[in-house]
């Protein structure tokens, strides 16, 4: 049976089982920014038990006063740091950062549908 998430404020539903096939196309792609709390750091680090400064020099770049997650270049394509492309998913999934966790409802995407059409092939269309 198909479960289709759906969102107040959203046109559109979204369907997880999608993701099996979709190989990480929301961690792919464009350079952008995944933001994390200190309490997200604190989680991630503990997951991949370092502490908190080592983890924060091996895996986030500041930008200002805040921390993002680092990418990598693929040809001409950015991926996330933790985006495994063997087994083509995300290797810190149990604890990834609430924006990766929210994805495809983020607010940009109210007003431009067609972006996240394009990148998600779970996005159904109401």
């Amino acid at each position: 049976m198909q479960t289709i998430i759906r969102k107040e404020g959203f046109a559109y539903g979204f369907d997880p089982s999608a993701c099996a096939a979709c190989e990480g196309k929301c961690c792919t792609g464009e350079s952008g920014y995944i933001w994390l709390t200190p309490a997200e750091i604190e989680k991630i680090a503990a997951y991949l038990k370092l502490d908190t400064e080592t983890f924060k020099s091996r895996f986030l770049r500041k930008i200002r006063y805040r921390f993002s997650l680092k990418e990598r270049q693929n040809g001409e394509s950015f991926e996330c740091i933790f985006f495994d492309p063997v087994a083509k998913n995300c290797s810190i999934y149990p604890v990834r950062p609430l924006q990766c966790a929210t994805f495809p409802f983020w607010d940009y995407f109210k007003e431009h549908q067609n972006e996240v059409v394009k990148e998600c092939p779970g996005i159904v269309l109401s």
